[in-house]
């Protein structure tokens, strides 16, 4: 009986995560696709005639204005562009080179994995912060930039991964079967090995979009990271920063759309991992 009412509740529970983190991703999602429908004028539009104007006071500024008469809601929605363009492309790539190098040290072994994998440890001794610096002073910084560097941060995750599922993987009988009976590699990794991992790397990536909309984010406050003309939730938290004290919204509610956008998709990623993984819910 208490098995029973444990997975009712396990249950339940994986279908709030699920509502609310839709809820939150589909909306924000939503509102930056439509964001120039919803302000034809764009998110640089200067009117100084209404500068710092607060939340909930005007009708045509609903959050607001920021030190140049531009209205904040219009900029959030425009910054989310920037930022999940910047969570979503980057974890894209660093699925892709993560993959295959996972995939290469993990089946083929030997001196393949071993350059691999030491590499992979190196990179992981280096922090990000001092990796990023390193990063913008020899290359700039800038979107294009930002991308990149957040790919060679996080390609190494999916590359371990990977590795491990691999190693597991080849012993198994229909993977051995498979080689006894003269099938390419090729064929195997594609057919047989591919579609195996993609419940983990899925997984990953739907938590790491989350991470890399944060540490762009972090990198643009720091002005590391994305251009300062172009609108990012990052961005935005800078330009606000000396505005806390008398105009809080400017930075207030860019600072609320990482935070929502984030757990929507933390918890989007939390229901993913229970989901694809029944052995790791509560069971008594």
């Amino acid at each position: 009986m208490r098995a029973m009412v444990s997975r009712s509740a396990s249950s339940n529970f994986l279908k709030l995560e699920f509502v609310l983190g839709a809820l939150l991703v589909g909306v924000i999602g939503l509102a930056v696709i439509f964001s120039g429908v919803i302000f034809p004028g764009g998110a640089e539009k200067i009117d100084l005639m209404s500068r710092l104007v607060p939340p909930f006071t005007k009708p045509a500024h609903v959050l607001g204005t920021d030190p140049l008469g531009r209205d904040v809601l219009a900029r959030v929605m425009a910054g989310g562009k920037i930022s999940l363009l910047v969570g979503f492309v980057s974890v894209a790539g660093g699925v892709v080179f993560g993959t295959v190098m996972g995939l290469v040290a993990g089946y083929y072994r030997g001196i393949w994995d071993m350059l691999v994998m030491r590499f992979a440890d190196i990179q992981l001794a280096l922090p990000f912060i001092l990796l990023a610096i390193t990063f913008i002073a020899i290359v700039g910084g800038g979107l294009a930039n930002t991308i990149i560097l957040l790919i060679v941060s996080q390609w190494v995750q999916y590359a371990r991964l990977v590795r491990g599922s691999v190693l597991t993987l080849r012993e198994r009988e229909f993977i051995l079967s498979a080689r006894a009976i003269g099938v390419k590699d090729w064929r195997i990794i594609v057919q047989h090995l591919l579609p195996n991992l993609i419940g983990p790397v899925i997984v990953l990536m739907t938590l790491n979009v989350a991470t890399n909309i944060l540490l762009e984010s972090s990198l643009t406050f720091l002005g590391l990271g994305i251009d300062p003309t172009i609108p990012s939730w990052g961005g935005m938290l800078a330009e606000g920063r000396t505005y806390l004290q008398t105009a809080w919204w400017v930075s207030v509610f860019p600072g609320l759309a990482i935070l929502l956008t984030v757990l929507g998709l933390n918890l989007l990623g939390d229901w993913l991992r229970d989901s694809l993984d029944p052995t790791g819910r509560t069971s008594a």
